[in-house]
């Protein structure tokens, strides 16, 4: 094991006499990569900004390695008190820094270094953080939900620049990919404890569904114990009271240990109201067009939204996707082209910006729009304290002014409000955001038995391959083009799409999914190709073996300690393998999808 950079022991924390940590602690070791999950309010982003050194604890140690530089990034970067972005960035370097690299990161996003940060929006803001923390060329990088306001180009760049750096990583994110593609090691945060797993993200819900089952049946042992005792108990313990004191006494901690066990928190009830049937035809888009200030939205673009699809939108920011919501849904009008709805159409939106709340409202205010204790569900009256409990809200919460939510509640305060009402079309903008990944699931199983259609916006790239039918994609200039099935599957058809351009000079693929037929012939793979075909296998097989290997070398005790040099010639080298080995992996998937085309 390689030398420990950063360790938490034994850490409580309490607030308003509530305990929010009970023993909580993680240890970072060089090259780590863990991710720290939990429920929503499991005290996660505490307990990093504890290992930052950023939050005192009532109790426990914290350890930092004394030549190990610690970087954070907090949810909400606060860039005020800065003439420029580049200022900001050269505030979180050393002197002994290169100020070039924070000028090349922010190059490789696409931000101007002298640009006002009053001026940028929640994703560039989020960027100009990121490259802040990374350019301090950290020990140890602590990141919270580092993917929150970025659009997938920039989610697929962190990822790519999260996997060359060698600094040991603790990441919280709740998006599955992310967490999938870079953790190695998993701490799970329940109930106040850290559990620590061996393995990455993919195995953690296994595990975690494994522990909490076996904690059930010690719960039922527990249970019959108790029973057993107080039936003795009943039989006459007053007659052997001095043999059977111990007895006493340990029924009573029993009891003690029932009452005072924190109990796994409820999953929230989700059941979203179906409305009447609407027709066939949801909504039909003919040759729209949409542009502000000259700029091109939405080109040209004939799509079909019938009833019980799933379509999902996805593009950069900037690129329109709220702008095409309101085009496909009647809210905008088009510059030209005609969009036709169908009839019986019932449709709910959940806005993104949460732009619908007031924050002085209460939880109960929001819910019924200042008018009593009863909310409409459904068409049925129910009381607004029953029906936010299903969302996990408590009875104190309520009352409490929107403004001091976190973002999961305010996420689940958002989804509360739509799915109460009848619908037979949901149009979700962003419905992820902040939403933990076990209300994520229940989201994905609601919208799995849905009978009516849902328009989806997301940067979340598992969900919308668990969700969607068909995603409408961004290419650039106003054009948008429909795919069948999820993400990934999107992705592999671009491939073929820019794949098939390269070889017969397609200009382009009409907007709506319908590729215009080439007239070129398909050619034969050269000789190059056909060899690079057979020995990529092999190259791909090396790289894993040797980036194995090096794993293996990094993994030895206390290299870090005694032999700093081997530790950072073995560290780049690693990093290389895996570019070559995703560039090697890239070329032989691009090869063989153009095998498949010319062999039909």
């Amino acid at each position: 094991m390689t030398i420990e950079l950063l360790a938490l022991k034994n850490v409580h924390l309490s607030f308003g006499g509530t305990p929010l940590l009970t023993g909580a602690e993680i240890s970072v070791a060089g090259g780590e990569r863990i991710c720290l999950v939990g429920r929503n309010g499991s005290g996660k982003s505490t307990l990093l900004k504890i290992a930052a050194g950023l939050v005192q604890p009532d109790k426990g140690e914290r350890f930092a390695h004394p030549g190990a530089r610690v970087a954070y990034l907090a949810q909400e970067a606060d860039l005020s008190g800065f003439e420029s972005v580049l200022d900001y960035v050269e505030a979180g370097l050393g002197p002994a820094d290169d100020a070039n690299r924070g000028r090349a990161l922010l190059g490789e996003l696409g931000i101007d270094d002298g640009a006002d940060p009053g001026s940028l929006s929640g994703g560039e803001a989020r960027r100009v953080a990121l490259v802040r923390a990374m350019a301090s060329q950290p020990d140890v990088l602590l990141i919270d939900e580092p993917t929150n306001h970025l659009d997938l180009p920039a989610i697929e760049w962190l990822e790519q620049a999260l996997a060359r750096l060698p600094a040991a990583i603790v990441m919280i994110s709740h998006d599955r990919r992310f967490l999938e593609r870079l953790s190695k090691k998993t701490v799970w945060l329940d109930r106040g404890r850290t559990h620590r797993l061996e393995r990455g993200f993919a195995s953690f819900e296994a595990w975690r569904d494994e522990r909490l089952e076996q904690e059930e049946a010690e719960r039922h042992k527990l249970d019959r114990r108790i029973e057993r005792e107080q039936q003795w108990m009943h039989g006459g313990v007053t007659g052997r009271r001095k043999r059977n004191v111990k007895r006493v006494a340990r029924l009573a901690e029993f009891r003690d240990q029932k009452r005072n066990a924190w109990q796994v928190q409820g999953n929230v009830r989700m059941a979203v109201v179906d409305g009447n049937q609407s027709g066939k035809l949801v909504a039909e888009a003919t040759e729209i067009a949409k542009a502000y200030d000259g700029r091109p939205i939405v080109r040209d673009l004939s799509i079909r939204v019938a009833r019980g699809d799933r379509l999902g939108i996805v593009g950069p920011n900037g690129a329109g996707k709220t702008t095409l919501i309101g085009l496909l849904t009647g809210t905008l009008p088009p510059d030209s082209g005609t969009v036709k709805l169908g009839v019986s159409i019932e449709m709910v939106t959940l806005d993104q910006r949460r732009e619908a709340l007031n924050p002085n409202w209460t939880v109960a205010e929001a819910m019924t729009g200042g008018r009593g204790d009863q909310v409409v569900v459904g068409g049925k009256p129910r009381h607004v304290t029953s029906y936010m409990k299903d969302f996990l809200f408590t009875s104190e919460q309520v009352r409490t002014p929107l403004r001091v939510l976190s973002g999961g509640e305010r996420g689940r305060m958002m989804l509360a409000r739509a799915l109460a009402k009848a619908s037979n079309v949901l149009v979700l903008d962003e419905p992820t955001n902040d939403l933990d990944l076990e209300t994520l699931d229940l989201l994905q199983e609601l919208l799995d038995d849905y009978q009516g259609t849902v328009i989806l916006v997301s940067h979340d790239r598992d969900f919308l391959d668990r969700v969607v039918t068909s995603v409408l994609a961004a290419d650039g200039d106003g054009r948008w083009t429909e795919y069948a099935g999820g993400y990934t599957d999107m992705l592999a058809q671009r491939k073929g799409i820019d794949l098939k351009r390269r070889q017969d000079g397609t200009a382009k693929v009409s907007v709506g999914g319908q590729g215009a037929p080439s007239s070129a012939p398909k050619r034969k793979l050269s000789f190059k190709e056909k060899h690079a075909l057979e020995t990529l296998p092999k190259t791909i097989a090396a790289r894993e073996q040797e980036m194995a290997e090096l794993q293996q070398r990094l993994a030895a005790p206390d290299l870090f300690r005694r032999d700093p040099k081997t530790f950072e010639t073995a560290s780049a080298r690693l990093a290389t393998v895996q570019k070559e080995l995703a560039k090697a992996e890239e070329q032989w998937l691009e090869l063989e999808m153009r095998r498949a085309e010319i062999e039909g």
